[in-house]
């Protein structure tokens, strides 16, 4: 088993997080809330009213989920690559296909991880009230990560954690999958033949570009994953289930809407997954340095 492999994605993803997370906040609210008309003016809005912190509310926690999630694709990933690979015979080459299957793998794995930081997140970052309002202004309904996690629990039960899991395993399968072969395609394509690794420029645009390709093809599961996490949440709930959500968003905003997000999402994949390729790549060869030290 790589073991390494979970251990570079983990540095990896929380690296990411950190550079991401203001880009993600103004995504999630122009996803959730009608009074955002568009990414500069609830850039604008967020920053006449919240200041910075408001960009940063809840990431504590996902930087700790994202990490363990992260280090769960990454690990599910590359050991689902050596098993595919073991299936044709010892020392096989990995396919397009396996790459697509194992990138599918890693997305699905992870929401079992991934869906209780998620929703954490989505709700204080949906909240636009200010904890240094005045005494007449509202208070925020949660107070940070921790209390919203145990209101959650105690207001919707421990299945309210899992608000969203559905579209979440509808984004992140085919997400991830499109990311990997994205990513694993560009760098084939740029590393000259009998170089072992590609050149750190390769790594930086190729982990750009997949991340853009990867939210293109999961950001309508990302509308409706962060709509069914909100709902109820602020207001009256709204959606009986996936399926009501999906077709009540279509015929109340129109299929436009599906897509509203993909802009802040694609201008914030490229810088986001530049650097997680880069530092997951960079602990990998740390790692497997060391190791072939050892055994030597």
């Amino acid at each position: 088993m790589h073991f390494a492999d979970f251990a570079a994605g983990s540095v990896g993803g929380a690296c990411g997080v950190a550079v991401g997370y203001p880009f993600d906040t103004v995504k999630v609210r122009i996803q959730t809330q009608k009074n955002f008309t568009g990414i500069w003016q609830c850039a604008l809005r967020t920053m006449e009213k919240e200041g910075l912190h408001g960009f940063y509310k809840g990431m504590s926690l996902p930087v700790t989920t994202v990490s363990i999630t992260s280090s769960v694709v990454f690990g599910t990933y590359r050991n689902c690559l050596q098993y595919l690979s073991q299936l044709r015979g010892l020392g096989a080459p990995n396919t397009k296909l396996d790459i697509f299957l194992a990138g599918l793998a890693g997305g699905v794995t992870q929401i079992s991880v991934m869906s209780p930081g998620d929703i954490v997140k989505v709700r204080l970052q949906c909240q636009t009230e200010s904890m240094r309002g005045g005494s007449n202004l509202p208070k925020p309904k949660y107070r940070g990560p921790v209390h919203c996690l145990l209101s959650i629990i105690r207001q919707e039960g421990p299945q309210g954690l899992y608000k969203g899991a559905f579209p979440l395993a509808l984004r992140d399968g085919p997400s991830f999958a499109t990311y990997f072969l994205t990513y694993q395609t560009l760098c084939e394509w740029q590393t000259p033949a009998g170089q072992k690794e590609p050149d750190w420029t390769v790594v930086l645009l190729a982990g750009g570009v997949a991340g853009m390709t990867g939210w293109s093809v999961g950001t309508p599961m990302d509308v409706i994953k962060a709509r069914l996490q909100m709902d109820g949440a602020r207001e009256q709930k709204r959606y009986r289930g996936f399926v009501h959500c999906v077709t009540e968003t279509a015929r109340v905003e129109g299929p436009a809407i599906f897509f509203k997000s993909l802009g802040i999402n694609c201008l914030r994949a490229f810088p986001v997954n530049m650097v997680v390729f880069a530092v997951y790549e960079l602990a990998l060869r740390v790692l497997r340095k060391q190791d072939s030290v050892t055994y030597v």
